[in-house]
């Protein structure tokens, strides 16, 4: 069942991640080639239904749209992903059949692509995960693949895919991973015109995005005014204070160039008695402010 024009038409990955998903919907593997076929424009490389019945779509070094910033990075990477059936709140689990085919599918891609055997760690690290693992694999946020799935994943078909392609036919101890994140969810949309410039810090909920000791990877996206001028240079960081929001020690700025979307993403442990905020500065070439229309902090975090 190739999926055309997709497979013939949309440019090469280098697979380096599986991710996995629910459709919200009880359907076999033909029935979701059909939707994807007849009535979106997303897709995913592989299919499943709750029978175990498999198919494929598009070859896994080809770029499947389902996962968002993971789809294809500019560096060429992207993640192979798997469509199953589920009921249409994707609250139920994973049959047995689903969960074989799941491991199965698994290894061949360790075996195939070199997919390391561990949960990702990060939003481009290299490993398996499922859709909300990570906010960067979504648009503006998801449940999938619900929450019985994920105790699944991460007690069932990642031990069994681990334990399948080690040549065991039982994982003897878990494998090692992190804990179970929690998630940062801010915005602020009201507006704020930043002096040419200045640094100036931004609050989202509020000025502080992370207390230590916390490990964290945080995606900041701000939105400014179409009017900015296209020579308008703007700069974000990522900063560390004492609780106090005294005694700053600030990461390397990001610098990008316009109005419109930007993002700033941060990866790093925060220490004990420390505050993460962040900052932005906008420098034009008459002086002029720009109109800041709305900020969002998003991603997970896992306290030390």
């Amino acid at each position: 069942m190739e999926l055309q024009p997709e497979s013939d038409g949309q440019p090469a990955i280098r697979p380096t991640q599986f991710i996995l998903h629910s459709i919200a919907a009880p359907w076999t593997a033909r029935r979701i080639y059909e939707y994807w076929r007849d009535s979106s424009n997303l897709e995913s490389h592989f299919g499943l239904g709750y029978e175990g019945d498999l198919a494929q779509y598009i070859g896994t070094e080809t770029r499947a749209d389902a996962n968002y910033g993971a789809n294809r990075r500019p560096d060429g990477t992207g993640a192979v992903s798997i469509e199953t059936a589920s009921n249409l709140k994707h609250t139920d689990p994973w049959t047995n059949a689903q969960v074989e085919k799941l491991i199965r599918v698994g290894v061949w891609l360790h075996q195939r692509h070199g997919i390391p055997l561990r949960i990702c760690r990060a939003h481009d690290d290299p490993g398996y995960g499922y859709h909300r693992l990570y906010s960067a694999w979504s648009q503006g946020g998801t449940a999938c693949p619900g929450d019985a799935r994920v105790t699944q994943f991460r007690k069932v078909v990642f031990p069994g895919i681990v334990a399948r392609a080690s040549g065991q036919t039982s994982p003897t101890t878990p494998p090692e991973e992190d804990p179970m994140p929690m998630m940062l969810a801010e915005s602020n949309d009201r507006d704020v015109d930043l002096a040419s410039g200045q640094w100036v810090g931004l609050a989202f909920d509020d000025a502080v995005l992370h207390t230590g000791p916390r490990r964290h990877h945080t995606l900041v996206h701000l939105l400014l005014a179409p009017e900015t001028p296209d020579e308008a240079v703007v700069e974000g960081r990522f900063y560390l204070t004492d609780t106090k929001g005294q005694n700053p020690s600030a990461f390397m700025p990001v610098r990008v160039r316009g109005g419109g979307g930007h993002q700033f993403t941060c990866t790093a442990d925060v220490p004990a008695g420390r505050h993460l905020r962040f900052q932005v500065r906008a420098t034009t070439p008459d002086k002029r402010p720009v109109r800041l229309l709305h900020r969002a902090a998003s991603g997970p975090y896992w306290a030390l």
